[in-house]
């Protein structure tokens, strides 16, 4: 595991999006495609700004997947995951390849089934993904399961998840953050090549700490990061500020010049 610490979360941003970026470029250079996922939420914005901005990825070599969406949410509301894709991402990119968005409106085995026929397709190359104030992994709030191996499963979304969701300014109470979501399950999300995380902000800086000196375990689901051969954290002074300089020795750490 690496880990990436700049001054600021724009400078994160800058850097894990040219990160995902340059992966991608060599993987279509070497392979000739390219799968991704990418995550969503306010902890994502730098860094897709970035990755739109690298104007030489051939876009249409590339089929994307995202973590998690709300069931019962239509598309049409401000918190909807396939809104922020459609709006944030993939209107300002040239066509993809193909473009898998979790619909949590449909018939949920049905859309289960659907998207774990094409992501079985579709070994991921890259995924970015961030950490929830709570330590989760996508939806996967704790106790998270690092057992199934079903690629998406339904979540129940535990208080302190749906708090966050409402903090950050996509619903106006709690009471309209939906309780259930279609989550990438923690194994399917292990599987990926390569593994960019992004979090910035000091509310995550608990959510850090435990992720990274904690014990794997799934009270803290990102903790599950420590165990993929290739995945990088990109954090910022606030993110990072708990952090436990003897916890960490040992491990690849830049900090800003």
């Amino acid at each position: 595991m690496k880990v990436i610490i700049s001054e600021t979360k724009e400078e994160l941003g800058q850097s894990a999006g040219a990160y995902a970026a340059m992966i991608i470029r060599e993987t279509i250079d070497r392979q000739g495609y390219a799968n991704v996922i990418l995550a969503t939420g306010t902890s994502q914005f730098e860094t897709l700004k970035q990755l739109i901005a690298e104007a030489d990825i051939d876009w249409s070599k590339v089929t994307m997947f995202h973590l998690d969406e709300y069931i019962g949410l239509p598309v049409t509301h401000p918190a909807s995951f396939r809104k922020y894709l459609k709006e944030r991402f993939l209107a300002e990119v040239s066509p993809l390849r193909a473009a898998y968005l979790i619909n949590g409106e449909n018939n949920l085995d049905n859309e289960l089934s659907y998207l774990a026929a094409h992501i079985s397709e579709h070994p991921i190359d890259v995924a970015l993904v961030g950490v929830g104030e709570n330590g989760h992994l996508a939806f996967n709030d704790p106790p998270a399961d690092f057992e199934t191996e079903s690629p998406y499963l339904v979540v129940n979304l535990d208080e302190p998840c749906r708090r966050q969701q409402m903090g950050e300014g996509w619903f106006a109470s709690l009471d309209e953050v939906p309780l259930q979501a279609i989550s990438m399950s923690v194994r399917q999300i292990m599987k990926s090549k390569h593994i960019i995380c992004s979090v910035p902000d000091e509310r995550k800086a608990v959510a850090v700490r435990n992720s990274l000196e904690n014990e794997v375990s799934n009270a803290f689901p990102a903790s599950i990061l420590q165990l993929h051969p290739d995945c990088t954290f990109f954090l910022d002074r606030d993110s990072s500020g708990l952090l436990n300089e003897r916890e960490t020795a040992g491990r690849d750490i830049e900090m800003p010049k």
